[in-house]
Order: C-alpha cells, then structure tokens, then sequence
C-alpha cells in the first residue's frame, strides 16, 4: 500500500534516529541482493550499526544524515554521508572526499521523491559545510538514475573489494 505524503520535510538526523537509519539500512542492503545475509531484527550487525550511527552523528563535522518523517511512521527515508581523508590529485587538490551511502526509503513511501531530497540535502552539505572535493557511493540499479541525474558518473576505476578475516 502506498501512503500519502504531503510535503516533503527533510531533518538532519539526532542521534536518537540511530535505529531507524539502521532499519533503512536493512531495506538498502536487501535491494541490494543482501536479503538472506542481514538477518533479523536481532542480527549482531545492527546493535553495531547503531552505534556506528549514534557516534557518527555526535561528530557534526564529518558525518551527517537526512531524514524524512512521517507522523504516524517515523522516519521514512534518509541518506548519510561522512568526510574522509585522501590523498590529493592533479585533478583534486582537497584531501577531504565525500561518501555517499544508506539512501533508502520505506516501500510504501517510495517513487514521491524522499530519498532525491535527502540526497539534495546531503549534497548541499558537503558543498556548503565541508571541505569534500569528489563525492563518492555504490548505486543498485534502481538508484542509478537518480545519482545520475544529480550529476554522479561512472567511475573509470570501479571500486574491488577484499574482505580482511581475522
């Protein structure tokens, strides 16, 4: 079922939405083919993510979310974001880069633009509060079009990966 939404709000997220990004994080991480990895509501991951969250946005500098409630669902869509070092280049003289990540809207609230006005807002942070020269994120292919028409293009080197067991 789809539910109304009337206006568009966006907030930066407190602390306190530590879990309700989590919970977001589950839906983008089942969009992503993740489904049968992230478990229940009592995965060992998400007390860790909420830490993760609640410690980020104690640190206003470097991390930040967006959200979009509704009254009677909360928190229905959100979009983080966190600066890190790197390396300046020839083409990039900052040494501060942008990370967007955990864009996701509840399914009923979806196709109403929520996630594209927190992504706005993430966008406008970075540019405005902070010293981030390139920005960024992993898409799924639903959100492809989105990142796409905010300006993102594919990069010439794809990120890899290799998972370090201990």
């Amino acid at each position: 079922m789809m539910r109304a939404v009337t206006a568009i709000e966006v907030r930066r997220a407190k602390p306190d939405d530590a879990e309700a990004l989590v919970r977001l994080r589950a839906l983008m991480l089942e969009a992503m083919g993740m489904g049968e990895d992230i478990g229940g509501a009592d995965a060992p991951w998400r007390d860790v993510a909420v830490r993760y969250f609640t410690e980020g946005l104690a640190s206003p500098q470097t991390f930040v979310a967006f959200v979009v409630d509704d009254p009677e669902a909360g928190v229905v869509a959100g979009a983080a974001g966190h600066c890190n070092l790197h390396a300046p280049s020839p083409k990039d003289l900052s040494s501060t880069r942008g990370t967007v990540y955990n864009v996701s809207t509840e399914p009923a609230f979806r196709r109403r633009g929520l996630a594209r006005a927190c992504v706005v807002a993430l966008l406008d942070w970075f540019r405005d509060e902070t010293d981030v020269g390139q920005l960024e994120l992993h898409a799924t292919q639903a959100g492809d079009a989105l990142y796409r028409a905010l300006g993102f293009v594919a990069s010439t080197y794809p990120a890899q990966r290799l998972v370090i067991v201990r």
